[in-house]
Parts: structure tokens; sequence; C-alpha cells
């Protein structure tokens, strides 16, 4: 049943009239969706439930979804009636556009006058070539917007019961990438100063080369017994959740596979997983999150 109300909101009016619901948000004063304009947005780790009034607002209003392999389609259920669907997912291994294929289709459909989303997992500018993308948009003056979304490598943890800081273990973490432009283990990457720069590494795409990733860190000095916790499907129903040591990580991602995509966390961001395991159950039933 709706109702309205009357109260006193920030700097709104003294008196609001709105519906009770989700329906009140029709009123709001979302920025407007502009022909020829890219909007580039995070769809959040997974769950549907986890994607921002924005992001909801922006599928509403587009004419076409340019989304990625890690959006959930259960989110683009959610798309305005008549929107095209342009599938630009990129998976290790398997064919798929190169990343200048889709900056150059970002732009042409821009200058078609489509109201163009752009949408990818978890938070455009973590890891997503959202920053390389909008180069791209500025050099050829095609206006955009970046609609942030919540990362796997912070979310998903929460869905795990970890936290990426903690005052007890941690006062920092690091965020890596586990393959570089070309899908080999990064080859820029100061290992000695990354082993030493955070109790806990939170690492995006790193199953493949968690191995050589860890005997990297080993030679470095970074301790044998240290946590690895892989987290496969972060916040979906089918999330799993592995635990080894660094030392026995590359032995143990080579004997059990663990599904992708994944975020692997090195270090005590898991002890209290035991406690703050929330997430199983019949939480796990609901597909929104």
């Amino acid at each position: 049943m709706e109702r309205s109300s009357t109260q006193r909101i920030g700097n709104w009016p003294e008196s609001v009239t709105q519906s009770s619901g989700f329906s009140r948000l029709d009123a709001e004063p979302f920025p407007a969706f502009e022909p020829g304009w890219v909007w580039l947005v995070g769809a959040g780790p997974g769950a549907p439930g986890l994607m921002s009034l924005l992001c909801y607002h922006a599928l509403q209003s587009c004419d076409v979804v340019v989304y990625d392999a890690l959006v959930n389609p259960d989110i683009l259920r959610w798309v305005k009636a008549g929107a095209e669907l342009e599938y630009a997912g990129k998976r290790g291994g398997k064919p798929s556009p190169t990343q200048s294929d889709i900056t150059l289709r970002l732009i042409d459909l821009a200058r078609l006058g489509k109201r163009v989303l752009r949408l990818k997992g978890g938070d455009p500018f973590m890891f997503g070539r959202g920053g390389e993308e909008c180069q791209h948009l500025a050099a050829a003056a095609i206006p955009f917007r970046i609609v942030p979304g919540i990362t796997a490598g912070i979310g998903g943890l929460a869905y795990a019961g970890m936290q990426a800081t903690h005052r007890d273990t941690n006062h920092s973490v690091l965020f890596l990438t586990g393959h570089d432009a070309n899908g080999n283990m990064p080859a820029s990457v100061n290992w000695p100063a990354v082993s030493v720069a955070s109790p806990v590494i939170v690492m995006y795409m790193a199953v493949k080369h968690l191995g050589e990733i860890a005997t990297a860190l080993l030679e470095s000095g970074r301790p044998a017994d240290d946590p690895v916790t892989i987290l496969s499907n972060a916040s979906m129903p089918h999330q799993e959740i592995a635990s080894t040591t660094l030392g026995a990580a590359g032995a143990f991602v080579a004997a059990n596979d663990p599904p992708t995509p994944a975020i692997v966390v090195i270090g005590h961001a898991a002890d209290w997983r035991s406690l703050l395991d929330w997430y199983k159950g019949p939480l796990r039933e609901n597909p929104i999150g």
C-alpha cells in the first residue's frame, strides 16, 4: 500500500509529498541522460541489489547497452523496453573484441545520437579500462559521465565475511592486477616492494598466474604461511571460497582449478571469517543479493 508523507529532508522544501517504496524514485530529479552521451557505469560485483540508483536510472534511460562479461545478466532485465544490448566481453583464452574495437563502437554509437550505457562489472576505474575508454571519448569530443560501482575487491570481500581493512590486522590494503594487457603475469610490478607494502594484498584476475605471483612474493620475503583466500563469483548465490597458504598456492590452484572470476586475498583479512561469514543458508537463495 502506498501512502503520502510530509517531512523535512535536507535542503528539500518544507513539505514533500511522496509515495512510499521504490515508486517514490520516479519523481526524483535524476540527471538527464542526453542523446550523444556515453555513461560509463559500474554494475557492482555481481548481485543486482548492489548496483547504484544511478546505474538503474541509466538502464531505464539508455538507447543501447554495451556490456562486459562480468555483468550479471540478471541486471540486464531492468533495461528499458526497446534498448539494444551489445555484448563486449573479454575473457582470457576466448574470442573477444579488442579494446580499440569497443572504444570505436562507443564513439560511433554516440555520434549516431544514441544514449550509450557502457556497463562494466564492479567499478569502471578499478582494472576495468574505463580510464582508457574515457581518454578516447574525450579525444573524440564525446561527452561522458562516470558512475562508480562497488568493486569486488571491497564489496565481494564483505560477502565473504572478510574486511579489506581492520585495525587489529591491517591499516592498509594494496590492490593489484594479476595479469597485464597481454594476459601475462605483470612484468612491471616491483615484487620486493609489493611484498612488504601492505599486510593485505587484494588481487584481481590473478588465479591463472597465482603460482608465479606466489613465487615472486616468497622470493621477496613474504612468509610462506601467509593466508591466501580465493573468492570466486563474489556476492552471487554460487559464490565459492577456498583457503590455502602462499607457499602452497601454486599447487592448490593446479590441483583444484578454482572457478573464475575470482578475487585472491593474501594476508589475514580472513581471520574472522568463521565469525563474520553471514552470506549462507537462505540468504543465498535471494537472487537480488
